[in-house]
């Protein structure tokens, strides 16, 4: 009987020996593959369209073709530099010309919606022509000023303010040194 006590005693000992080192090595190798998994990259607002999956090739060979073709305007007609000008002046009914004033600048986007595909951006203080608003006011269509491309797309409201016709670029570049 006292043997029988004693086997019982050693065999609990060795029992709850082996519960915790089996408990203790499954819970090493459970940490140790969480912590070993890399995690997914994260993507800012400043990142190139490239880093949401877009062929960079594309990409170089659309700029390429956007090179070319402003040289071969410039050379075929002149005439049609004046042209583009009055249209910026006749804005559609309801726009407004405006100027960036979020200093990481704004991220052009095809729909007003957060998740929706980026299409490029607009640097601070750049000058723009907020076209219409979203319903709920949270989002404005912007087309961007300059340059040969009219790039149109959504941003984020209240990071633009109205600019006067009468605001000069010389304005615009003594209130960006007084910041």
């Amino acid at each position: 009987m006292v043997i029988i006590k004693i086997l019982k005693y050693t065999l609990g000992i060795l029992l709850a020996i082996a519960i915790l080192a089996g408990g203790g090595i499954a819970t090493g190798l459970y940490l140790m593959n969480r912590t070993s998994i890399l995690p997914a990259k994260p993507i800012f607002a400043n990142d190139s369209p490239s880093v949401k999956g877009e062929n960079p090739k594309a990409t170089i060979a659309k700029g390429t073709k956007d090179t070319s073709t402003p040289k071969a305007k410039s050379k075929a007609s002149p005439k049609s530099t004046p042209k583009p000008t009055p249209s910026p002046k006749s804005l559609p009914p309801g726009a407004y010309k405006a100027r960036v004033t979020w200093k990481q600048g704004l991220v052009l986007r095809t729909e007003a919606k957060l998740d929706a595909e980026r299409i490029g951006g607009v640097g601070f203080n750049s000058r723009v022509i907020v076209l219409e608003q979203s319903n709920d006011n949270v989002w404005q269509k912007i087309r961007v000023e300059g340059g040969e491309s009219k790039q149109e797309g959504w941003v984020k409201a209240g990071n633009t303010q109205k600019v006067d016709e009468e605001d000069s670029p010389q304005t615009e570049q003594n209130e960006q040194t007084e910041q």
